[in-house]
């Protein structure tokens, strides 16, 4: 089944040539069948480029999926046309009385900040908040999940004497985990922040468990059971050229900033980078929404309402 889309939304064509099933409004609204409602809390400068990454891989399961737009309404983002934004995207007053499957909210250039004084957490916090009653699942990635775990369990963030920035090595921990299914014991995933949280400050947390993490770079994926919360630290989502965008900005800007860690081939910017995660990003995003299809409610007014049930059996001596 395909991905249900705002009509006219950018990464449409993109998304078709790539492969990926897609599905208007105007055509989804003839069919009988419930899809499964995944919201977009896009905080990322270049929205554009987000919404066709997150769209890819939030497009490649089988199931229908509503796909919905989402923006703090308490920021005027300088990267993104006023246009665009009122085209595609519903702030989040807009939407909160809506009930979402799945919800993912992305990262945002504001991770050395104390959470405090970035202009919209008030209203970061209300969604987080909103988030447990509202939502079935929520995928928070990067500095989203840095302030998830920060509003909800306190777990503090630390800002790093150099960027954590490159491909890195990472290991699969909990492969019993249904989040994990078909991952690999050794991977390759981007990284691009300036923090990071700590696995002891994790590790004091009841109900919470580390899925993945970087001998080098440290954590990178938790899960906590409570209302089937994930918190990625890293960019599985990213694109091949993504970081070479980013290197290339810096540069371009004076900024004092080193070649991505095991990237550029022979570690030369002028040649094109190689993907070496794109099939765990998939993965990852499949196992999520197969787990959100099993165990959310059929009858969307009831999420929020169920039992606090992960929707698979407790395994024990299990983790790596």
């Amino acid at each position: 089944m395909p991905i249900r889309i705002p009509d006219g939304l950018p990464a449409h064509d993109n998304l078709i040539r790539e492969g990926v099933r897609v599905m208007t409004e105007g055509v989804a609204i003839r069919q009988d069948i419930r899809p499964m409602r995944i919201g977009l809390l896009n905080l990322m400068p270049n929205k554009r480029r987000t919404e066709l990454q997150i769209a890819r891989l939030v497009g490649a399961t089988p199931l229908q999926v509503e796909f919905k737009l989402v923006r703090v309404g308490g920021h005027t983002p300088k990267n993104t046309s006023a246009e665009h934004l009122e085209s595609f995207y519903d702030t989040w007053e807009e939407v909160k009385s809506q009930k979402f499957d799945g919800f993912i909210i992305t990262g945002a250039p504001v991770e050395t900040l104390p959470f405090e004084e970035v202009t919209y957490w008030n209203e970061i916090r209300e969604i987080l908040d909103w988030t447990t009653t509202n939502v079935h699942s929520t995928m928070n990635i990067c500095w989203g999940a840095m302030a998830a775990i920060w509003h909800f369990h306190k777990v503090p963030k630390y800002v790093l004497d150099t960027k954590a920035y490159g491909v890195y090595r990472h290991k699969n921990l909990y492969p019993a985990s249904p989040y994990m299914s078909g991952f690999s014991d050794d991977f390759s995933i981007p990284v691009s922040r300036w923090t990071e949280c700590r696995a002891e400050d994790v590790a004091k947390v009841p109900g919470l468990e580390i899925l993945m993490n970087s001998d080098e770079t440290g954590l990178c994926i938790v899960h906590e059971r409570y209302k089937n919360r994930l918190y990625v630290f890293n960019h599985i989502e990213y694109d091949s050229t993504s970081l070479a965008e980013e290197y290339e900005r810096d540069v371009e800007a004076g900024k004092p900033i080193q070649i991505p860690h095991n990237y550029f081939p022979h570690n030369d910017p002028k040649k094109k980078p190689m993907n070496r995660w794109r099939s765990h990003a998939h993965l990852l995003f499949g196992n999520w929404i197969n787990q959100i299809y099993q165990t959310t409610p059929y009858e969307i007014s009831k999420i929020g309402l169920e039992e606090q049930d992960p929707g698979y059996e407790e395994v024990t001596a299990t983790k790596v």
